[in-house]
């Protein structure tokens, strides 16, 4: 909508959630933009600001969340996270998980692996093939980047990538304590799933993908997006600044 058919009354406050909306992609609802803009010293009632996104189409995508069965296991692993989803300091609880990117080329899997402290994103590998290998450079990253000790207890779904012996050896060699959801309960690994739906609906959903190369690029720059920038409800921080407060 052109600025010009927003009335006086509404433009001022139109015009900074049209500026937060193109700096976030149209991604944020009502309350995200609420903290953006009390963080650019603008104060006004989450009711008025729903009113104005409502009727000048300023409002985000709708979320949508998908679920999916599990497979057969080779090594099965406690339910140590047992939805305590929550943790006191970085690297203490990890989720992780795959999932598919649908593009014109094909399907490209995504691994992530999500730190429940700051619910960043601390590592993550793309693939045209959906293996151990996929899950496997995935840990291995993080393990690069971040200070890991024997408390971390990685959480994932009965896939057969994670049930593998693959897995169980580099977990062991890292002196980790996999967790594992229980057979066909989803909701015990929520948080992994719940990212997913977030970069699909923010980012991926919006899009029509060519390549492999194409999706890769904007999983990169959505991922940076979402752990430096991205505003979190619960905290009024992004990722980055909840993980630097952190004092070791």
């Amino acid at each position: 909508m052109a600025r010009m058919d927003i009335p006086a009354r509404d433009l001022p406050l139109a015009e900074k959630i049209i500026e937060c909306q193109e700096k976030c992609g149209k991604t944020y609802g009502y309350r995200r933009v609420h903290i953006w803009l009390e963080r650019n010293g603008i104060y006004r009632n989450p009711k008025t600001i729903l009113r104005v996104m409502q009727k000048y189409g300023l409002l985000s995508v709708i979320r949508r969340k998908k679920y999916r069965n599990y497979g057969d296991y080779l090594h099965k692993y406690p339910n140590l996270l047992n939805r305590e989803f929550s943790a006191e300091r970085p690297n203490q609880k990890w989720v992780t998980d795959i999932s598919y990117i649908h593009t014109k080329q094909g399907v490209l899997y995504l691994s992530v692996i999500r730190d429940l402290y700051d619910n960043s994103i601390v590592a993550y590998k793309t693939g045209t093939e959906q293996n151990v290998n996929l899950v496997l450079s995935t840990i291995k990253m993080a393990k690069r980047k971040e200070k890991v000790t024997a408390e971390l207890q990685p959480h994932s779904d009965q896939g057969f990538q994670y049930t593998s012996q693959a897995y169980f050896k580099l977990t062991q060699s890292y002196g980790i304590t996999p967790s594992m959801s229980r057979r066909g309960n989803p909701y015990d690994n929520a948080l992994a799933e719940n990212f997913f739906s977030i970069l699909k609906t923010e980012c991926i959903y919006r899009v029509k993908l060519q390549t492999y190369e194409e999706a890769s690029l904007l999983i990169g720059e959505y991922i940076h997006f979402y752990n430096n920038q991205r505003i979190q409800l619960k905290t009024k921080l992004t990722p980055l600044e909840k993980r630097c407060q952190f004092v070791a």
